[in-house]
Formats: C-alpha cells, sequence, structure tokens
C-alpha cells in the first residue's frame, strides 16, 4: 500500500494542471482566511472534497485504475491507497492555506477543520469511487450544496456539508460532527461494496 502512496503523490506531483490547481486554490483558500477564517473552513472542505474526488473519479475515466487492479487484485487495497493519498494531500492544503486563518487569532477554527479535513476527503473519495465520473460528480456535488443544503435546506439540514460547516466553526457541535462520521462512513460503506462491479459501464 505504501507503494501505491508514493505512486499517487508522485503522478500528482508531476502533473502539472494538479500542482497548479492546488497552489491557485491554496492562495484563493488563503486570501479567504484572511477575510474571514469561516469561509476559508468552507472553502478548504470544498477543496480537500474536490481534491479526493478528482483523484479517484479521473482514475477511472481515464482507465487507469484497471492498470491498478491488474497489478493489485485486491480492490479494496488500492481503494484504500487512494483514500489515504487524498487525505494526506488535503489535510497539507489545508495546514498550508490556513496559516493566514491562524495570524487571524482564529486558531480554534483552524484546528478543528483540520480534523474535519480528512473526513471530508474520505466522503469526496468514497462518493468518487461510486459516481466514477469527475464531471458528473463535480456538478451533481454543485447543484446539491447550491439548491438541496443552501437554498432548500438553509445550511441547517443533517447534511454532509451542514454538518461539516457546524463541526468546523470556532464552538464546534458535537453532534454534528457525529452525522458528518455517519455520512462519511455511509459513504465508503458503499463505496467498499459496490467496488467489485464491473468497469466496462462506467
Amino acid at each position: 500500500m505504501l507503494t501505491m502512496i508514493r505512486s499517487e503523490l508522485y503522478r500528482m506531483a508531476t502533473i502539472r494542471s494538479s500542482w497548479l490547481t492546488l497552489s491557485l486554490a491554496g492562495f484563493v483558500a488563503a486570501a479567504f482566511g484572511v477575510l474571514e477564517p469561516y469561509f476559508w473552513a468552507l472553502f478548504v472542505g470544498l477543496g480537500a472534497f474536490g481534491i479526493a474526488a478528482l483523484t479517484v473519479a479521473q482514475s477511472h475515466q481515464h482507465r487507469t485504475v484497471a492498470l491498478l487492479y491488474l497489478s493489485r487484485p485486491r480492490r479494496l487495497t488500492v481503494l484504500f491507497a487512494q483514500v489515504l493519498t487524498t487525505v494526506l494531500v488535503a489535510e497539507a492544503f489545508a495546514m498550508l492555506s490556513g496559516i493566514t486563518t491562524v495570524l487571524k487569532s482564529a486558531g480554534d477554527i483552524y484546528l478543528h477543520t483540520l480534523y474535519l479535513v480528512p473526513v471530508m476527503a474520505v466522503f469526496g473519495a468514497a462518493v468518487a469511487s461510486l459516481v466514477r465520473r469527475a464531471s458528473w460528480l463535480l456538478f451533481g456535488f454543485a447543484v446539491w450544496v447550491v439548491v438541496v443544503e443552501g437554498l432548500i435546506g438553509k445550511l441547517t439540514w443533517n447534511l454532509p456539508i451542514s454538518a461539516y460547516l457546524d463541526s468546523a466553526g470556532g464552538s464546534p457541535d458535537t453532534f454534528s460532527l457525529e452525522v458528518f462520521v455517519l455520512w462519511t462512513v455511509a459513504a465508503l460503506g458503499a463505496a467498499v461494496i459496490l467496488l467489485p462491479r464491473d468497469l466496462t459501464g462506467d
């Protein structure tokens, strides 16, 4: 598994579009931290989801995951290696971009977000393993966040992003944290159950 994680990290580091996108997103997140730490927490959470979603979904969309399955027949190992890779990258992204949040004297939001970012990365990777199409996933996620959780739910329902934001606040809601973890466990469980399905229909 360590070999696969190193391989995934190397692939992300050597693809110019990947590190350019991460650098730009990190700069924007840091700017949000200057304006409002809570906005930084939101942006970092969405960024962690995006990192995980693109890493896992693109490997299916470009069929590179088929090569991984040939070299590593245990698909569960491949999935967990991808999940751990996205967790590491998302956490590094949050730590570096949150420096402005710490300078803004919002260390509590910074720490709470650092605890939550790995969970968001796992959630994003699990959902990406289910959907397997990056464009469908990102479009559906955007509609979900804006329409379902934002406009309809007013960010008060016990849904993934709403629970994440409640947990990332200066005085986090323990119940919201449990709800967010429950959503993540459910998504990961579904990904594990449906992992053996064929790739030809994707």
